[in-house]
This record gives C-alpha cells, sequence and structure tokens, in this order.
C-alpha cells in the first residue's frame, strides 16, 4: 500500500520489450529508494506499483506485464523521462495523504493549467467510466500524487474532467510541475467508491 506523498524522482534509463512476450522491463535511476529496496520489493512509479527484479547500486529493473503497459503511461516512458517515486508505507507508518494501491485504473489528459498566484490549478480530462468515482473534495492520485479534488464536471456533460489544486512544493518535487496541457497522466481513484459500487450491485441483484 501507498499514500500518494512521493518521496523522490527517478530518472528512466531504459524500456525494454521483452520478445515473444507481452511484457517489458523498466530500469530507472533511483537515488535514495535502492538501497533498501530488496528483490521483490514493491515501488510506485508515477503510480504504477511495480516489483524490483534487479538492483545494481541506484538502478533497479521492474518487469512490467502488458495489462500496465496499455493501462498506464509506463510504455510511453523514454530514456531521461522524470518519474515520481514513492516506497510501500510500512506497517505503522504515517498515512499523510490517503489509501493508494498502485493499481493504475487508466490515464487522463492534462486540459487547463492556470496560474492562481501561490498555486496551480490543474484540469484533467478522464473516461467516462472512470469520472463516475471521482467527487469533489474526494481523493484521487495523479501520476502516484495525492491530490484532493476541487471541482468536478456534472455527470450530463459530454467530456468528463476534474480539477485539483497543486501547491508550489507538489510542483517543484513531483513531475506535475512539467505536466502541460495534452499530456497524459496515470489516475488512480478511490478503491472505496470501487468497492461500494460492487456491493452496491450485489445488493441489487440479491433483491430481485
Amino acid at each position: 500500500m501507498f499514500t500518494g506523498i512521493i518521496t523522490g524522482q527517478g530518472r528512466v534509463k531504459d524500456v525494454a520489450d521483452v520478445p515473444g512476450h507481452d511484457a517489458a522491463v523498466l530500469r530507472i535511476s533511483a537515488p535514495g529508494h535502492a538501497a533498501d529496496l530488496g528483490l521483490g520489493g514493491s515501488l510506485a512509479v508515477n503510480g504504477v506499483c511495480l516489483t524490483a527484479t534487479a538492483i545494481e547500486g541506484d538502478t533497479v529493473a521492474l518487469d512490467v506485464m502488458g495489462e500496465s503497459l496499455r493501462l498506464t503511461t509506463t510504455g510511453a516512458l523514454r530514456p531521461g523521462d522524470a518519474v515520481n517515486l514513492e516506497r510501500c508505507v510500512p506497517a505503522g507508518g504515517r498515512l499523510d495523504g490517503h489509501v493508494v494501491q498502485g493499481h493504475v485504473d487508466g490515464t487522463g489528459t492534462v486540459l487547463e493549467r492556470e496560474d492562481e498566484g501561490n498555486w496551480v490549478r490543474l484540469r484533467f480530462g478522464l473516461p467516462r467510466e472512470l469520472a463516475r468515482y471521482v467527487a469533489r473534495k474526494g481523493s484521487v492520485a495523479v501520476d502516484g500524487v495525492s491530490l484532493t479534488v476541487t471541482a468536478v464536471s456534472e455527470a450530463a456533460e459530454p467530456e468528463q474532467y476534474f480539477e485539483v489544486g497543486v501547491i508550489p512544493t507538489t510542483l517543484r518535487e513531483t513531475v506535475l510541475g512539467a505536466r502541460r496541457p495534452g499530456d497524459d497522466v496515470n489516475l488512480e481513484v478511490d478503491v472505496m467508491a470501487k468497492y461500494a459500487e460492487r456491493l452496491a450491485a450485489f445488493s441489487a441483484e440479491a433483491a430481485r
């Protein structure tokens, strides 16, 4: 489990397809995150929970299966790209953000970026099938960053979006500072909303 509080940034060294398989190996420089990671340890990269399969100094290799390549921005990473990093939270650790699983639900796109003085307003477009889980004043993880939703589109609107406010520290310490309109981002909605929908569906079926 993660909290959406980014603990540093890394740099992509390479992304190599695995011949004959629907998978890839992502290699990143992860200063401050590799020393106590250990083989089989979990590392969130732009919000995607990945398993360390090889470690050499500050360089970490992580296997990425086909579904992750298709549902996230991982497959579009290129050498030199900056990525958000977060280690899983230890038992008894602080939950400063919100419960983030590292199970990205899909991608969104930056629609607007407006400087509001001492913070920046970002608007993201997202698929309708994810929009129903995003509520004003609720939580969402964008590229692994825990953020509070400040505005959402109406359900009847043809194009769905949500907005967040991002403070200077977050802009400086995460890849959100470099995100501009047209950029794609990883999205993980609140897991409790998905469980509530699933429970409601089974309850409705049982009531028939």
